[in-house]
């Protein structure tokens, strides 16, 4: 085999590998967008994988190349809903409190139904799926980190246990907010969040 074939046929698999992949994307934001509309449209019971593969025109087998589970595709379309409106999308350590309570403000109140379904899921969901309840369990972790961090830079008067804990009583009291908003669509969410931030809870 010469030189220039084998460079033709490198090419060719090359060529092959980066369609291949590019349609896999195309299939994964298809799949995708078919659980968002299915879950804003038909909730959590009415997001099966039938359902989303005749919404996304896909295969099964297309779904589960990219998928393990319909809880899978579910937490991948919450968890890209929560990061879209990431105040610090790099996590470069920039976001403030301030921050980090509005980008959740804006995950309860203009995605709702995503909202609605993060509760749901971390709630009953996990229950009896210790894969979900541990990355449900590290995606919490990470938020209460990420608040202790903000609290540590503007309150570096606040001891590391201290501020621990305030980062967990704010995130978990926000998420019971979100669940208040479920339950009720006309619960003042916003002005809840914003008297957290603004209460005793962090002294100013």
């Amino acid at each position: 085999m010469n030189e220039r074939s084998t460079k033709s046929k490198r090419s060719l698999h090359r060529y092959r590998a980066s369609m291949r992949y590019r349609a896999g994307l195309e299939t994964r934001d298809r799949i995708l967008d078919a659980t968002r509309r299915l879950i804003a449209e038909a909730g959590l019971e009415g997001t099966t994988i039938k359902a989303i593969c005749d919404r996304a025109e896909v295969l099964p087998g297309s779904f589960y190349n990219l998928f393990d589970s319909k809880e899978q595709a579910i937490v991948t379309v919450v968890r890209e809903a929560i990061e879209a409106v990431d105040p610090d999308p790099e996590h470069l350590g920039r976001d403030t409190l301030a921050a980090l309570v509005e980008a959740y403000i804006v995950f309860m109140t203009e995605q709702s139904d995503l909202a609605g379904v993060y509760i749901a899921i971390a709630v009953s969901g996990t229950r009896n799926n210790s894969d979900l309840r541990e990355r449900f369990l590290r995606h919490h972790e990470k938020r209460v980190a990420r608040f202790a961090a903000a609290i540590e830079r503007e309150h570096p008067e606040i001891e590391a246990g201290a501020r621990s804990r305030r980062a967990e009583t704010l995130v978990s009291a926000l998420n019971g907010i979100a669940l208040h908003r479920v339950l009720d669509p006309s619960f003042d969410a916003a002005g809840h969040s914003r008297a957290l931030l603004n209460g005793a809870l962090i002294p100013n």
